[in-house]
């Protein structure tokens, strides 16, 4: 199921309001640039595909346990054992794809630990050393993903299993009834097949994976992906590891060995880190890693233009995924010791970095075909987080509502935007256009520098524009438990005159624009 947002609930908040009401004193500062973009309507790149905004979810920290699930007899109130707060929040974002249960943890997780009354504890060798008692396994994963709307994405142990294990799993998810495995699945609780598509054939082999040799990787991937079946009608997407950020060696060496066994799919990894303390950035050190995603950009290109280079006959059969991005903070150990590994305060920078993310997505629409941001719960880059996995508390992020304004581009046609700077920091746009309405998103990444933007359209006579803005004039500024709602979308006055829309986009802020057309 995926979530689909209407112009009617993008312009709910919006409506009603004057220009001159919408300028809160000292939104625009005193230093100001102006930036003409423009809007080409009928120069199409690609469907927005809603995979582009997945997500994913590891046993690590208190993502999984504490984060997502807190089992059904907690004090903390749940839904069958899942945290109710970010299920209810979880399916308002509308989460096209989530992707479990790693991340490293994947190639040491043995499928079968999570199924049947009684499970064995394993320790998590990755992430800690601690002790997780499989209380969240396959079963319980799907009833996530059916909670939340999700189509589930399976990272398969390719590092420390084997093709037979890997096989078996396909078959216990897939097959509808009359194997013994089937019948397993039946017994705990679930006759029905899963009917999982999405299957990745290692994680990150390249390092916690296995550290593998890429011609090494490839002969895994033929002999592991041979075995893997579309039991019950269910055509599976099979997606191989990919580089670390944009390592065109590791792609080519890949993709030469495994000839004749291509992947539907191959995923990059591609961080944006940082070694600075979330809530203790420094102009100089958010400039540093903002100016990232244009690497990213170029590497989603690249790798494409490589992935092409060994296509058959001009026709793409390999899809581009990049399965892990986002912000990479350094830790703060009494928080990491207090909620968990890799726990990351998400401030305005955070989710200025979200949009940054989200708009090169729509521009290589036609390059890429699943994002997955890491992660969903308490972990990195995250939607959501948690006073710890005992806590009450959950808060959206600043990150939650930079994704909420990118709703309305899902299943729309992206299109080809042209603007005068090519600075890493200039203002970064998209555009979509579909269901008679076209959609505009500007982040402006800078620190103290806002934007006048002179909007003009090509090929549409665009009219009816409303507007809604992420900002926070901190960049360290974020979502407490205390404060929830430090950081909101809230309504953003822009003018329509004679074709051309203008618009303030204050520095560090993100504004969605949506225009019938």
């Amino acid at each position: 199921m995926r979530s689909r947002s209407s112009r009617r609930q993008f312009l709910r908040n919006a409506a009603g309001v004057s220009f001159a009401s919408l300028l809160p004193k000292g939104l625009i500062a005193a230093e100001a640039r102006a930036e003409r973009v423009t809007v080409h309507a009928e120069d199409s790149i690609g469907l927005v595909r809603p995979e582009l905004h997945g997500q994913f979810a590891e046993h690590l920290g208190s993502c999984v346990y504490g984060g997502l699930w807190v089992g059904k007899n907690s004090p903390i109130p749940n839904v069958d054992g899942y945290r109710k707060a970010a299920v209810d929040y979880l399916r308002e974002l509308g989460v096209p794809v989530l992707r479990w249960p790693g991340g490293c943890f994947a190639d040491d997780y043995h499928w079968r630990d999570g199924i049947g009354a009684k499970r064995p504890k394993r320790v998590n060798m990755h992430w800690g050393e601690y002790v997780e008692d499989n209380s969240f396994g396959i079963h319980e994963f799907i009833g996530l993903c059916k909670k939340i709307g999700a189509e589930p994405y399976i990272a398969g142990n390719v590092g420390s299993g084997t093709p037979g294990e890997l096989r078996d799993w396909v078959e216990y998810c897939n097959f509808p009834s009359g194997s013994t495995l089937s019948d397993e699945r039946a017994a705990n609780g679930s006759p029905e097949p899963f009917h999982i598509r999405y299957w990745g054939v290692g994680n990150e082999n390249w390092g916690c994976g296995g550290n593998m040799q890429p011609e090494h990787y490839a002969d895994l991937y033929r002999q592991f992906s041979g075995y893997m079946r579309n039991w019950g009608g269910t055509k599976l997407f099979l997606i191989a590891c990919g580089p670390n950020g944009n390592d065109v060696n590791w792609s080519r060496k890949f993709l030469t060995q495994a000839a004749g066994r291509t992947p539907h799919g191959f995923a990059m990894h591609f961080y944006e880190g940082s070694p600075l303390t979330p809530t203790k950035f420094t102009p100089e050190a958010m400039d540093t890693q903002m100016a990232t995603f244009q690497r990213v950009e170029t590497a989603v290109m690249q790798q494409r233009a490589l992935l092409d280079g060994f296509e058959q006959q001009g026709k793409r059969n390999m899809s581009l995924l990049l399965d892990e991005w986002g912000v990479w903070d350094r830790m703060i150990p009494e928080e990491e010791k207090n909620y968990g590994k890799l726990w990351q305060q998400i401030t305005m920078r955070g989710a200025v970095a979200a949009g940054l993310g989200l708009n090169l997505f729509n521009r290589q629409a036609d390059k890429l075909y699943m994002c997955n941001i890491a992660q969903i719960v308490n972990v990195l880059h995250s939607m959501l987080l948690t006073d710890g996995p005992e806590g009450r508390h959950c808060v959206r992020t600043s990150t939650y509502h930079a994704f909420m304004m990118f709703k309305a581009h899902r299943m729309k046609t992206a299109v080809r935007t042209e603007k005068e700077g090519t600075d890493a920091l200039d203002l970064s746009v998209s555009a979509s256009r579909g269901g008679g309405e076209m959609i505009v998103t500007l982040v402006n990444p800078r620190t103290s520098t806002d934007v006048h933007a002179d909007c003009s359209f090509t090929g549409a006579a665009p009219a009816g524009a409303m507007a809604q803005i992420l900002h926070h004039a901190d960049m360290n500024a974020y979502n407490s438990f205390d404060e929830p709602d430090k950081i909101t979308l809230k309504p953003h006055a822009v003018s329509l005159e004679n074709g051309r829309l203008r618009c303030d986009v204050p520095a560090m802020s993100i504004v969605t624009v949506a225009l019938k057309a």
